[in-house]
Order: structure tokens, then C-alpha cells, then sequence
């Protein structure tokens, strides 16, 4: 077990006492941060604006804590799945994606995930634990540190677990994105299986980043059939806190919507969503299912999506048909299952 004070785990606040209590100036926190969020130092070592003194006197108390590496795949279409393991033995999933001009990081929230959506493979883990702030703030660092030159463009909380399920850890990491490694707000986006009342707190205690909604259904039957946490907060209660939802100008909630054979894809479904989405702010993406091994459901036919797709947009509501990437080596979306079989 390390004794030692992990840097990277600190608050800002936390960072500035620790500093104090070594007898340090109160610049030195501020060099600190910037050497682990923005110069993305592995090791007090690497500070070389420290003195070597300074650097050995602090790593005999701290030390900068990091992701470890476990495997890298890359998939056929340049899809790139990181393996990360945690201090503790666990291990979680991120998933580089590249789309034209654009480089999408999707980041885990949790180990596991305790939501049981039935089309999910990493609901199947169940919840392990949630993660630290650190945890999910350093797949950014790592990931941006593993693809230099090239540069993450954007930021997505799709990767394994509920974010608003950790909603105080995945707070903090927000804040440390924007305020300390100088990420555009409008360049992050979180997405939630439907928590109604934490929708409304993320936009008091976080910073305004885009929202997305795991919507894959136009009734509490099917949804709640589907995912579980429908049975809690029904369709009536989510839409009502995204209508709530305080959006800057210009800006849209994100309804994904997963299209599953026979179940969720019909025309009266079409219909039902410009209904349900009315007095929204939105935009839709449509999502074909991704099968894996076991699973119980199957992807829609293109002419089935497409005319799905074409109801949507004669209701006046953006509907993109969203290309799912890396499903050769399980990295698109609802396939992530980290080192757990």
C-alpha cells in the first residue's frame, strides 16, 4: 500500500493545503497543477521547473498517480480501444474515436455499471465501484499522452458506468477538465441513462457542458423493459427535467436512441418521438444496435433506419443516423466490458 500522497488525486483546495503544510509557497500548487493537467508529468521528477531538491524533498511524500496501460487495439476502421488498470486492480475501458476532422476520447465513469439496460454488454459486470475524479479526468491525460501529436478534440461520458450514479466524482472531474486542463465546455458532453432529479443538480453544480439522454424508447413499457432505471424516473418525469434543463442559446439536448429489431423502430414509434421531444431543444441520434456474443436482440435493416430517420425529420426534429465504429474489436457503443471475460 502507498503511503505516499497521490498529487493527482487532490481537490485544487485539497493541492493548495498540502502545499502549505510543506512550508511551500502557494505558487508552487499552482505550477503543480499545471504540470500534471496541462504538461501531463507522470512523476514529480519531470517538474523541472522544481529545483532537484524541491523534487526529491516532495517525492519522499507524493507522488503523481497514473493510469497503467494494459492493452491497445485498434480496429480496422481506426477505432482505438485503451485497457486502463487502476491502483487497486480494477480496470476500465476508453475508446478513441476519429471522425473526420474531430478526435472523440469516450471515458468511463464507474467500474461496472449498476443500471442493467438489457442491450448493454457492461451491464452485464454489474457495478464494481465508482470511480475517483482523478480516475476519470487521467483517461483524458493518458489518452491525450498515448496519441501525441494528435490531439483530443472532444470529450464523451459514454464509456462504462452512469455518470450522474457518481455524480459528485464526475462533478469534480468536469470542473478539473475545464478550469484546470483548459477544456472547452461546449467541447464535453455527458451523457445519462435518465437520473431525473441529478439532471437538474448537474446544471447547478457543473459546468455547462453538452447534455445527452439514453432515451431507446417512446413508451414506459418498452423502456422500462429495457432499462430498469425507467421503472424510477418514467419517461414523463425525465423529459419533464430536460425541458428544464437550462440550455445557453444555440445549444440542444442530445437523445440517443438505440433501434432495435421489432421493439423500438416501428413508424408509430417515429411519431411517438416527435411527440414526446415537443417543447425540447433537441437532436436525435440513431443508433444501430451493436450485436455481441449472447445477445438477445438484433440491428434493424438501413431501409428500416432510414425510414425511420425520414419520419423524424418530416416532424420537424434533427435525426442523424450515428455510424457505430470498432465493432471488430468490441469498442462502439454498449461494448465495453474491460478485462472481465
Amino acid at each position: 500500500m502507498n503511503l505516499k500522497t497521490d498529487l493527482k488525486a487532490l481537490s485544487k483546495k485539497e493541492l493548495e493545503s498540502f502545499i502549505k503544510e510543506q512550508g511551500l509557497p502557494a505558487f508552487r500548487a499552482r505550477q503543480l497543477r499545471h504540470w500534471i493537467y496541462e504538461r501531463r508529468a507522470e512523476s514529480i521528477d519531470e517538474i523541472t521547473e522544481f529545483s532537484k531538491d524541491l523534487r526529491e524533498g516532495l517525492s519522499k511524500k507524493a507522488y503523481i498517480s497514473t493510469l497503467k496501460l494494459l492493452s491497445r487495439q485498434i480496429s480496422a476502421d481506426g477505432t482505438e480501444k485503451f485497457l486502463f488498470g487502476l491502483e487497486d486492480g480494477e480496470s476500465i475501458e476508453s475508446v478513441l474515436i476519429p471522425d473526420k476532422d474531430r478526435l472523440t476520447l469516450c471515458i468511463s465513469s464507474q467500474v461496472g455499471c449498476a443500471m442493467k439496460c438489457r442491450f448493454c454488454l457492461t451491464a452485464q459486470l454489474r457495478l464494481r465501484r465508482n470511480l475517483r475524479a482523478h480516475e476519470i479526468v487521467d483517461q483524458v491525460i493518458c489518452g491525450g499522452r498515448l496519441i501525441h501529436p494528435r490531439s483530443i478534440t472532444n470529450i464523451v461520458f459514454m464509456g462504462m458506468g452512469e455518470p450522474l450514479a457518481n455524480f459528485y466524482e464526475a462533478v469534480e472531474a468536469l470542473w478539473r477538465m475545464t478550469e484546470l486542463m483548459k477544456i472547452s465546455k461546449r467541447r464535453i458532453t455527458l451523457s445519462t441513462a435518465g437520473i431525473a432529479p441529478k439532471i437538474l443538480e448537474l446544471a447547478e453544480k457543473a459546468p455547462r457542458v453538452n447534455l445527452a439522454i439514453s432515451l431507446n424508447a417512446t413508451t414506459d413499457e418498452v423502456r422500462s423493459r429495457l432499462m430498469p432505471i425507467n421503472k424510477k424516473y418514467p419517461l414523463r418525469s425525465l423529459l419533464d427535467a430536460c425541458r428544464r434543463f437550462p440550455l445557453e442559446p444555440r445549444r440542444r439536448i442530445t437523445f440517443e436512441y438505440v433501434m432495435l429489431q421489432g421493439l423500438n423502430d416501428t413508424q408509430d414509434d417515429a411519431r411517438r418521438l416527435i411527440r414526446i421531444l415537443k417543447g425540447i431543444p433537441s437532436k436525435v441520434n440513431l443508433i444501430p444496435f451493436n450485436p455481441y456474443p449472447g445477445s438477445e436482440y438484433r440491428r434493424p435493416s438501413d431501409e428500416e433506419i432510414e425510414r425511420f430517420q425520414k419520419i423524424v425529420l418530416g416532424g420537424n426534429v434533427t435525426a442523424l443516423i450515428r455510424k457505430s465504429k470498432g465493432q471488430d474489436i468490441l469498442a462502439a457503443c454498449g461494448q465495453l466490458k474491460a478485462g472481465y471475460g
